[in-house]
Formats: structure tokens, C-alpha cells, sequence
């Protein structure tokens, strides 16, 4: 597996809507596997293709992993919210395209998602509590969205500040 780069903000793949997956072939596999080699050296949940320079609806997450051992790799191509919750929740959120920095971001506190597996095979999710905030943060990538754009302007401005003032030592 090859560890990939992770473009940060403000590059501009990461406003940029992805691309559907045609079909999930090998080199789509070699990529989610490398997508979460990556992203287990980052040390983050999640990981969206448009964040190592790939503009394709692909993101994989693994968020009950601990320390140095994978968890349950989940591996999503062109995922789809159909379904969301009424209720919402608020939680803090950072982001490996956004290295440092944190906010408290409004999600939908459960969601449901259609979207093609590792094998290409159409499954369905219904997510709630902190995967539910994940697969929104993700899938919002693929659409050009970073966490910071759900932010007040000012919010949103201080944290960005605060980036370039205090660049990650990425």
C-alpha cells in the first residue's frame, strides 16, 4: 500500500464536486486501500478521495479503530444521503484538510446512506450517532464542502487566521 498525500486547505481539489465511480474495479480497491493507509498514518476517522488529489465519489472511514490496530474499515463509492433525521446535533470537528484546528459543527443526528461497497455490491446504512457525523463530513467533500463552510462567517475566518498563523508541522 502507498501512503497518499493529504491536499489541505485552501487547494482547490477540495471545492471541486467529485466525479461518480464508473465501477469499482481493482485499481478503485487499490486506491480505497490506500486511501486508508493514509488516513490510519494521519491518524484520522475518515478520508474523502477529493483529500489526496483524486476528484471521485470514494471515502472510507474506520472509526471505532484503536491506537495502532484497524478497527471495521467501512468503504463507501458514491455514497447518497437518503434519508436524515429531524433531530440534529452539535459536535466538535477537525479535519485532516484543516490540519490543527477544531469547531463545533451542526450535523443531522442520524442519517441513511445507499452506496456501493468494496466490491461494488449497492448496500444501504442507516447511521446514527458519531458515524452519522462522520459520513456527512465525508460525503460533504465530495461535494466541495469542508467542515469550516458550515462556520459563521467570522468563525470561519478566525479559524482560517489561526491556520496561517499557526501552520500544522504536517
Amino acid at each position: 500500500m502507498t501512503k497518499l498525500k493529504i491536499y489541505t486547505y485552501p487547494h482547490p481539489i477540495l471545492k471541486k464536486h467529485a466525479e461518480p465511480v464508473e465501477k469499482v474495479d481493482d485499481d478503485i480497491r487499490r486506491l480505497m486501500d490506500d486511501m486508508l493507509e493514509t488516513m490510519y498514518q494521519a491518524v484520522g476517522v475518515g478520508l474523502a478521495a477529493p483529500q489526496v488529489g483524486v476528484s471521485k465519489r470514494i471515502l472510507v472511514i474506520d472509526y471505532e479503530r484503536e491506537e495502532d490496530k484497524p478497527g471495521k474499515p467501512l468503504y463507501f463509492v458514491n455514497p447518497e444521503i437518503v434519508w436524515f433525521s429531524d433531530e440534529r446535533v452539535i459536535g466538535s470537528e477537525g479535519c485532516l484538510s484543516v490540519p490543527g484546528q477544531h469547531a463545533d459543527v451542526e450535523r443531522y443526528a442520524a442519517i441513511r446512506v445507499k452506496y456501493l461497497d468494496y466490491f461494488g455490491k449497492p448496500q444501504e446504512l442507516l447511521a446514527d450517532d458519531f458515524l452519522a457525523i462522520v459520513l456527512q463530513h465525508e460525503i460533504d467533500h465530495l461535494d466541495g464542502i469542508l467542515y469550516i463552510d458550515h462556520l459563521s462567517r467570522l468563525k470561519r475566518n478566525m479559524l482560517i487566521k489561526k491556520m496561517q498563523t499557526h501552520p500544522s508541522s504536517d
